[in-house]
């Protein structure tokens, strides 16, 4: 099994470890039903470092990355994220992903852990534009931390202004000492917060840090379990529970991530249009 940087810290803090798509992960710290009340009602922090980072780069990235995405990245601006999916070409969907905007040049996908292969093997096949693709999934680790008060227990970390930050936009700043950490204010747990992606030899330092600033709003360690029931209540789609390659994103309710709009020509769209028109014959 793969381990993220913080494995040997979730064991010394006494986790209680499973394996999640070929990941040595924490499911639980303390109990789920706590941790749950805990993201809800104050912060918590995940280790979600399995999950995986490519970067599509080049004159041709925005071309690429409207081809292979249903949302419309055109409605993206710098410092802006998007929620979107890769459609498969026979109406199903390959993964859901994040779409960060860098710049028209440069764009962030962040995928499934269990889909990083997939998925890589999806885009790259769809590459025909000659856009510079780079996988980091293996070099970056990601915290989510959130809740109510995780941005202004972060904030202690930066000096740049985060408290205040939209939904889905993102910085490049310093975070606790190291350079160059995106911080994103996105989640998937509908309790805000936000999610940082770090070199692998600061991982543990940061997670440190977070924890120590966290720690007078009262912080805990979160594992997968309440990952999972937190992104249930909010309404949150898995991929391989309730979309998958033979499900649509309007039959799995993601028609609002599935923009027909001028020029958004992506894999799949006259069918998904005749869906949205027509109806599908099953809805999630």
């Amino acid at each position: 099994m793969k381990k993220t940087a913080l494995n040997a810290i979730h064991r010394q803090m006494g986790a209680k470890m499973v394996e999640f798509a070929g990941w040595d992960m924490p499911v639980q710290f303390e109990g789920i039903s706590i941790e749950h009340t805990t993201v809800r009602t104050k912060l918590g922090v995940f280790d979600v470092s399995h999950m995986g980072e490519f970067w599509v780069e080049g004159s041709h990235a925005f071309a690429l990355v409207q081809k292979v995405t249903t949302n419309d990245v055109a409605a993206l601006t710098d410092g802006k994220v998007q929620y979107s999916c890769f459609p498969n070409g026979k109406g199903g969907i390959v993964d859901d992903l994040l779409v960060y905007r860098f710049n028209a040049e440069k764009y962030l996908l962040v995928v499934n852990a269990a889909n990083i292969d997939k998925d890589w093997a999806h885009i790259n096949s769809q590459n025909d534009v000659n856009a510079r693709l780079t996988n980091v999934s293996d070099e970056v680790s990601q915290l989510a931390i959130q809740g109510p008060l995780a941005l202004k227990a972060m904030q202690k970390l930066t000096n740049t202004h985060v408290e205040e930050m939209e939904y889905y936009t993102f910085k490049v700043l310093e975070f606790a000492g190291v350079p160059d950490v995106i911080f994103s204010t996105t989640g998937y747990t509908g309790s805000g917060g936000c999610e940082i992606y770090i070199p692998n030899n600061q991982a543990e330092n940061i997670y440190k840090a977070v924890l120590e600033a966290g720690e007078e709003f009262g912080i805990k360690p979160i594992g997968l379990g309440a990952r999972d029931t937190l992104r249930l209540e909010a309404g949150f789609c898995l991929y391989g529970n309730d979309i998958d390659d033979t499900t649509s994103p309007i039959a799995a309710g993601l028609g609002w991530i599935t923009k027909f709009t001028d020029g958004n020509d992506f894999i799949d769209r006259p069918l998904f249009e005749s869906q949205k028109a027509n109806g599908v014959p099953r809805r999630l």
